[in-house]
């Protein structure tokens, strides 16, 4: 029976597909696709787990005869006896055999699949005891992925070598229909693993609209519906699915009326999409003669070619803290980041490149993060995050400023710091520039020039501009951070969702403000965060002065299209009407 679930949309376009469901985070286990030639191995590592925990179980029961007369003894053996009997189920075993053989998921990815295929199962049975057993389920599933991942439990086995670390780079497997991704949340690391992926969409329980993995999402030009709320349990395996990532719906076994209807929608889409890429090496030109620059947002140096081939003008954002993240606390040393700014100011064949440095902390958690005692109820958007953790990490932060200073000698980099709030900050963050350039000067390496800028996405950085302009070079609104703490809401929570509203008047004034000052002192500014790239904002950003916009390539288009079509003469007098209402919104909808 066909029936919709409502979240945000977050990324445009129709996706159809099979549904994909990613175990909850509590199991805790890598998703990643295994070639054809290692499917076998992938079926030996789930035999050698389970025969593992059999004898495991075995030596359990074994043991309880030594442990003397005890009534709870028989119920503890029969427990286990089913604990056997779910191990050696042909249900278990053949479905896991299927998901490795015919979609070639890793073996904890395939195991925990039909894990929630069987357990649906007991939760649909009418016998209370029967569906108690999921629980038991549970628990035998839970020892086998503690047995791959080689964690130790009180009476395990050792894992066989090679069981855990396996590598998680995502390899497209055969598949013959198209596939869709449904999952409680995913992690900004997460989504870049899916980046090279089969996946024509997904779908998340939780996040907000600009919450980084929404981000990501749009950096993967792929439908993306978050805050579904409970998607991930409504949803079965396997199930037919339409992503509408214009309206925020998710259609779960549709009819073949809708997958009609939705099927013509997504080849509108498509038509749409190829009429925009005639404008690519049209310049950006509003009506008036007014030369905009557009730029792009990336996250790894491999992204640049996306952005080229989109148009942009430059590099507005390479988000660096996605070289630091999903790597088991071990961090990129220098000659590695230097390798990846270098790949990617030589991707941009001499157009500039703005390095921001690691912003780490709050949705962008990395696993090496500093954790102090109790901090476990803190918020991690008011802690230590971006600036403040590369303050805090004098060594780590230098390594990454040798880095970017190394790049600069092989094409025009400008140096990006974020969250800044303090002079003190400022100045901390300068001199330890100048040292990293001393360091480099000491060893003899070569090193080039960059410009210096500062991220404003702290109310208290855009009230206090003028400090700023006397230090930087030029300044990037960050508007999603800048949002967020404007009107105090936590922008990846789905229950405040309604509140992250980027025509707030307080955000507005914020916004002209910061504009109006760095032209009048002949500095440049640029807006970088999802406000760039929203196509229902470009009148209005255009209005207040702004010619400087960053964002993901698959919206530079779209972006590009709305400038073609404005007079910045008329739209700086409407602008100005729209700073002065007491709801922008209504007149940003006229």
């Amino acid at each position: 029976m066909s029936f919709t679930v409502h979240g945000l949309a977050v990324s445009r376009g129709i996706a159809i597909g099979r549904a994909v469901i990613v175990a909850s985070s509590r199991m805790d286990v890598a998703h990643y696709f295994v070639k054809a030639d290692q499917v076998d191995a992938e079926i030996l590592r789930l035999r050698h787990a389970r025969n593992a925990v059999i004898e495991e179980i075995e030596r359990v029961q074994g043991s309880l005869g030594e442990l003397g007369s005890n009534d709870a003894h028989p119920e503890l053996s029969a427990l286990l006896d089913v604990h056997l009997m779910l191990l050696q189920d042909e249900q278990l075993t053949s479905g896991v055999k299927h998901w490795i053989t015919h979609r070639h998921y890793n073996a904890e990815w395939a195991l925990t699949t039909q894990l929630e295929v069987i357990a649906r199962q007991f939760d649909e049975m009418e016998d209370p005891y029967l569906r108690e057993r999921k629980a038991d389920l549970e628990q035998v599933v839970e020892r086998m992925l503690r047995y791959m991942r080689g964690v130790a439990s009180p009476v395990a086995a050792p894992a066989p070598a090679g069981a855990a670390g396996k590598g998680e780079t995502l390899f497209d497997p055969t598949v013959d229909v198209p596939l869709v991704l449904i999952a409680h949340d995913l992690s900004p690391a997460d989504m870049l693993q899916f980046k090279q992926s089969v996946f024509a969409g997904f779908v998340t329980d939780v996040g907000g609209k600009t919450s980084h993995t929404a981000i990501v999402a749009r950096s993967m030009d792929i439908p993306a519906v978050v805050g579904a709320r409970s998607a991930s349990h409504l949803i079965n395996q396997d199930d037919w699915v339409i992503i509408d990532g214009d309206a925020g719906v998710v259609v779960v076994d549709p009819s073949p009326i809708l997958l009609a209807e939705y099927g013509f929608k997504q080849r509108q889409g498509e038509v749409e999409r190829e009429r925009l890429s005639r404008l690519k090496n049209t310049p950006a030109v509003t009506l008036d003669g007014q030369k905009i620059e557009l730029l792009a947002n990336i996250e790894q140096p491999e992204d640049a070619v996306g952005a080229l081939k989109a148009g942009a003008v430059g590099v507005g954002l390479f988000r660096t803290e996605f070289l630091f993240m999903g790597r088991n606390g071990q961090l990129p040393d220098e000659e590695e980041q230097f390798s990846a700014y270098r790949r990617a100011v030589e991707g941009m064949q001499g157009l500039p490149v703005t390095v921001r440095t690691v912003d780490v902390g709050a949705d962008k958690p990395l696993d090496r993060s500093p954790v102090r005692a109790g901090e476990d109820h803190l918020n991690p958007a008011l802690g230590l995050r971006a600036i403040r953790w590369s303050l805090a990490d004098p060594a780590m932060f230098l390594a990454q400023l040798r880095a970017i200073l190394r790049a600069a000698a092989f094409g025009p980099i400008n140096l990006l710091v974020p969250m800044l709030a303090h002079a003190s900050e400022i100045r901390q963050t300068l001199a330890l520039v100048d040292k990293a350039r001393a360091q480099l000067d000491a060893r003899g390496q070569v090193h080039g020039p960059v410009r210096l800028g500062a991220m404003i996405e702290v109310p208290a950085a855009a009230l206090t501009i003028p400090l700023f302009l006397r230090y930087f070079d030029f300044l990037s609104i960050g508007t999603n951070d800048l949002i967020q703490y404007t009107l105090a809401i936590d922008r990846a929570d789905e229950a405040v969702s309604h509140l992250y509203d980027p025509v707030h008047p307080a955000v507005l004034h914020l916004l002209a403000s910061t504009i109006s000052q760095c032209r009048a002192q002949g500095k440049g500014v640029s807006v970088c965060g999802e406000m760039a790239g929203d196509v229902t904002m470009t009148r209005l950003l255009l209005g207040l002065g702004l010619r400087s916009f960053s964002m993901h390539p698959s919206q530079i288009l779209a972006v590009k299209q709305q400038i073609l079509r404005c007079d910045t003469t008329k739209l700086a007098t409407w602008a100005q009407t729209v700073l002065a209402a007491e709801d922008p919104a209504a007149l940003m909808a006229d």
